[in-house]
């Protein structure tokens, strides 16, 4: 199991017109081609601006198979060109479980 850490710098002010595009036109698509949302958050306090979210896979052939058919989405593509203006940086982590907390990440995912 894998979780991909995703974090987007937007220009400042521009967080909840990201949401509101995010909401109505990026999350449908991206939960129709990927497997587990772990969470999506924004920064309260320290660097502002900031939008952190993480997707939980199998393995990388799975993260590399659900990435492929979202991009390859005229839903997504559209959506891309209109959040691509809002954001300054964008950094991404592929980061493991610890071995304690496999089981509980597993258990959570399984939670419907």
């Amino acid at each position: 199991m894998f979780v991909e850490e995703r974090m987007y710098l937007l220009y400042p002010g521009k967080v909840q017109e990201y949401f509101s595009i995010y909401e109505n036109e990026g999350m449908p698509t991206q939960l129709k081609h990927l497997p587990h949302m772990v969470g999506y958050y924004f920064t309260e306090v320290g660097v502002q601006n900031l939008v952190v979210h993480m997707w939980a896979y199998d393995d990388l052939n799975q993260r590399d198979r659900c990435r492929a058919a979202m991009q390859a989405d005229p839903a997504w593509k559209a959506y891309t060109a209109r959040i691509r203006p809002l954001i300054v940086s964008q950094e991404t982590r592929i980061m493991k479980p610890a071995p304690f907390f496999k089981a509980r990440l597993e258990r959570m995912l399984s939670a419907k």
